[in-house]
């Protein structure tokens, strides 16, 4: 059963969406939950956790109308769902919220990972549901409901995966939901969003993850000096490995083959710099570093830095 919390006052235009369920109310569902609550995007926002915990602390901070212990009670009459929990929870997330779900309802994900969508979540959809699985390709290393804040999707892509056959109107609903965040929109293939996300996201997170790792078990008296005297190239990979375990746990599993592809195209290129560095070729080591040096500028040039 839902605890209700007083209703918001009305908005002076229509909302986007009548009722709005976020399955998950971590970085980026909160996130999501403050745009809707600034623009006046949902008419009603009900918020499903797993913990009453992170409901109460939702509901302090005024994310929801409603929140929940039980998925189906939150998407119950939903016009949108949006599955904001890790992705190893989506099949189970699915098979809870299906038979809860009204006809013409749009369920959509922000999950790091697209094929698992189709694969999780799809089959467990009744006939008159649409499936829109999105990304938003934004994050800080922070988690919790407390963590989010509306600025976070401006400026930023976000990546929408509709299977094949999607009814391009529910699509469109989406994409207007992340506009209106401040993001612009792509439409991809789910199985090209994993490879592409494989080399931009998931290797420099396994990357920031091993190099801390080794830190961390470096002898005591070392492991103090790197810390003591960080420099920002390790500061700035102790951000990135702060990030919440769990989800990243899920993204290395979920997208195990194309992970696996890019980590060992990455390895012959690192083998091949420790060949130049053993072989005093410093020919080679310029011309690789002016054209990571490129690649920083075009990021700039982009606005994505």
């Amino acid at each position: 059963m839902e605890n209700q919390t007083p209703a918001a006052p009305a908005p002076l235009f229509a909302p986007l969406f009548g009722r709005v369920a976020l399955i998950g109310i971590g970085l980026i569902g909160s996130s999501l939950a403050r745009v809707m609550r600034q623009g006046g995007l949902a008419g009603h926002i009900a918020v499903a956790a797993r913990t009453q915990k992170t409901l109460d602390t939702a509901k302090s901070l005024g994310l929801a109308d409603s929140i929940t212990l039980d998925p189906a009670a939150a998407a119950k009459d939903a016009d949108l769902v949006v599955i904001c929990a890790p992705m190893s929870a989506y099949a189970a997330i699915a098979k809870a919220i299906a038979p809860a779900l009204k006809p013409g309802a749009i369920v959509s994900d922000v999950g790091s990972v697209k094929s698992i969508v189709a694969r999780d979540v799809g089959p467990h959809l009744p006939p008159g549901v649409h499936l829109v699985p999105g990304h938003p390709i934004a994050g800080t290393e922070h988690s919790g409901p407390e963590a989010g804040f509306a600025e976070l999707f401006q400026g930023r892509w976000c990546i929408l995966t509709p299977p094949a056959g999607t009814e391009w109107t529910a699509v469109e609903r989406v994409a207007d939901l992340w506009r209106r965040a401040g993001s612009t929109i792509e439409i991809m293939d789910a199985a090209h969003h994993d490879r592409v996300l494989a080399i931009t996201s998931h290797l420099p997170h396994l990357i920031a993850y091993t190099i801390v790792d080794t830190a961390a078990q470096l002898e005591r008296d070392v492991q103090g000096e790197v810390i003591k005297f960080s420099a920002s190239g390790f500061r700035d990979f102790t951000r990135i490995a702060a990030s919440d375990p769990v989800m990243w746990r899920d993204v290395f599993l979920t997208n195990r083959d194309a992970v696996l592809d890019i980590l060992q195209r990455f390895n012959e290129d690192l083998t091949a710099l420790q060949r130049a560095i053993r072989n005093g070729d410093g020919k080679m080591l310029e011309e690789t570093f002016t054209r990571t040096r490129a690649i920083r500028k075009s990021v700039i040039d982009a606005k994505q830095a």
